[in-house]
């Protein structure tokens, strides 16, 4: 296989490839661009076999043959470079892993069109995106909440795109989160399992649903503990929903500490408190919650990353306040 230019491809079929699907073949021989984007291509009359336009992705393979991709150079993205700060853990050519501040908006969407990290990634990243589909822009394979922090990872790559968007959807990673509840969750370990969807009531919540959610499992365990007032929590996903550790956290009558939308009242666990804590924990701003680790394959080469960060300066300052010993968090890097 050569390439003639950045966006044209050339692969001749061996007797080996006879008979195979040409999308697949292709997708085969060019490996940084899905089988999905190749039928499409292909549909679009950019492939060639032996200069004759292809028109069916189902054709089967000539051995002989030459094919020729004619990929189109990626339009701009149309959410604009915004150049921002960012705490980059990693980057290379398909991906970025990043520690997400808390505050930070990831995508653009009503109310927020730019500032977010897509715009922040599409500045920094500049002709290293290579294009998810036809447009130059970051692959955003899963989100935070907006006032949520932590470790994420970010697609560069058409290739990684979907290797990393199947990944996430099959759950073939390790993810997890410290949560910072109100009262103390008994057991100190367990599993909390759900449906969860929109609540009917409210259209921007989340509930957990008897009819019409879907399946959503988390897995907890208790880290440390102020008295019955407020537990230090470790979360891990078995799927990933919208708000799913804060809607589940908060029916099981644990919601997080300064969540905006699932802390309707002040929690009775509040109560035993002294004042100056009790207004420090109900004055917090944000929802406490931090996507600590992210492990997952590369990929491209299978090699297996992992990544923690630290909770933000926010959070520690609540776990000092709460008596919480350093070692609780900081050992779980090491587990």
């Amino acid at each position: 296989m050569s390439s003639e230019s950045p966006a044209t491809h050339t692969v001749i079929a061996t007797e080996a490839d006879r008979g195979k699907r040409a999308d697949r073949f292709l997708a085969d021989a060019f490996a940084a661009t899905s089988r999905s984007r190749l039928k499409a291509l292909i549909e679009d009359g950019r492939v060639r076999r032996d200069g004759t336009v292809l028109t069916e992705p189902s054709e089967a393979v000539r051995p002989g043959a030459t094919y020729t991709l004619a990929e189109p150079a990626p339009l701009p993205a149309t959410p604009q470079g915004q150049a921002m700060d960012l705490n980059i853990l990693y980057e290379d050519a398909d991906l970025i892993v990043l520690d997400k501040p808390a505050g930070l908006v990831v995508h653009p969407a009503p109310g927020n069109y730019d500032g977010t990290l897509v715009n922040a990634l599409v500045a920094h990243c500049g002709d290293s995106l290579t294009g998810i589909g036809s447009e130059r822009r970051p692959g955003i394979v899963h989100r935070l909440d907006k006032d949520t922090s932590g470790v994420m990872v970010v697609a560069k790559t058409e290739l990684a795109n979907a290797a990393l968007t199947q990944a996430f959807a099959a759950r073939d990673l390790d993810r997890a989160y410290l949560a910072l509840v109100w009262g103390l969750p008994s057991p100190a370990a367990g599993d909390i399992e759900g449906a969860i969807g929109r609540d009917p009531r409210d259209r921007k919540r989340m509930a957990v649903r008897g009819v019409g959610g879907k399946p959503a499992l988390t897995h907890y365990r208790t880290l440390a503990h102020h008295d019955l007032a407020a537990t230090l929590l470790e979360c891990r996903l078995a799927t990933g929903r919208t708000h799913q550790i804060r809607v589940h956290l908060s029916t099981k009558g644990h919601p997080l500490v300064g969540d905006p939308v699932y802390l309707r009242r002040i929690p009775g666990a509040a109560k035993g408190l002294a004042a100056d804590l009790r207004g420090r924990l109900l004055d917090f701003p944000r929802q406490a919650l931090h996507a600590y680790r992210l492990g997952f394959a590369h990929p491209r080469t299978g090699k297996l990353l992992s990544f923690t960060t630290p909770p933000p300066p926010d959070m520690l300052e609540l776990f000092t306040l709460l008596a919480f010993p350093p070692a609780t968090w900081e050992n779980l890097s090491r587990t």
